[in-house]
């Protein structure tokens, strides 16, 4: 995979992505104490919709597009959507230049960075010079967020464990490796578990083949973390190595009662974001340890 955001920004991949992570961060925030953000790939962190990019594919239009604009998709008017969509919804519209419409799609570092309070911080890894540059002037004046150019696997060595205690890592490479990023992903949980146990550890990852993700599963269910669990939307059956079919989220420590927050979004998301056939959509625990 040759991969550059700006042509994806907004896409169904994002929307589920970025509605677990706006879950997440709702699920830190019902502690008082502060928390810390890491995002090992950050990108540049906010996307025009209306680059020759993002124009040149228009992915967005069957990602973000169909939910704000339900009734205009086939599959659409069915009802309000779940609060949990409709509040993360709102949110992107309140980015600054989509006053008047839907210009703008935030990356993971702004939809964090507008969510998190004045007690909480984000550390934004980005390797690539360009992206890193722009991250840097996006966050310039917001002294909660510092950006570090460097590989955001590496990173976690020095970033772990946050002087907050408490916190999240988001890990969401382009997959140029494609199946090996898998066995990189592996490494860095095994050595930033050592380093953080308690933190919560979320991970994305392309489906194109069923095949080439259910060795990561396998390995998640052994690397001795007590409740692991998995959300994923399929757009196409997982068959072809030729086009990206779905996406999931496997989402380590995964807070209290997660699941029941996720449910009724992707159960809402699954038919607005369905193309050739109906979308399927999974909410599983890959591990779930037994509580009194």
């Amino acid at each position: 995979m040759n991969y550059r955001h700006a042509y994806h920004a907004g896409n169904f991949a994002d929307v589920l992505k970025h509605t677990v992570l706006f879950a997440l961060i709702e699920a830190l925030q019902a502690k008082a104490t502060p928390f810390a953000f890491i995002d090992t790939h950050a990108g540049s962190g906010c996307y025009a919709l209306d680059s020759a990019e993002a124009g040149k594919t228009g992915e967005y239009k069957d990602g973000i597009a169909r939910l704000l604009f339900p009734d205009l998709h086939a599959a659409g008017g069915s009802g309000p959507l779940p609060p949990l969509l409709r509040r993360w919804l709102d949110a992107i519209l309140r980015v600054p230049g989509n006053e008047h419409g839907l210009k703008l799609y935030p990356g993971s570092p702004l939809q964090v960075a507008n969510a998190i309070r004045e007690t909480d911080s984000a550390q934004l890894c980005e390797l690539h010079p360009e992206e890193a540059t722009r991250l840097r002037e996006l966050f310039r004046h917001d002294h909660r967020v510092h950006v570090h150019e460097r590989n955001g696997y590496e990173a976690l060595k020095a970033l772990l464990p946050p002087r907050e205690k408490r916190g999240l890592v988001l890990i969401d490479p382009p997959y140029e490796a494609q199946e090996a990023e898998y066995r990189v992903i592996e490494r860095a949980l095994k050595l930033a578990l050592q380093r953080w146990p308690t933190g919560v550890y979320a991970v994305w990852y392309p489906i194109k083949l069923r095949s080439q993700v259910q060795p990561f599963h396998r390995w998640l269910q052994h690397c001795g973390v007590r409740r692991v669990l998995r959300a994923e939307l399929l757009v196409h059956p997982d068959d072809s190595p030729l086009r990206l079919n779905g996406s999931g989220m496997v989402i380590l420590n995964a807070p209290w009662k997660l699941d029941d927050a996720l449910r009724d979004a992707l159960r809402a998301m699954a038919p607005l974001l369905s193309q050739e056939r109906r979308a399927e959509w999974r909410l599983d625990w890959l591990v779930e340890e037994a509580r009194a």
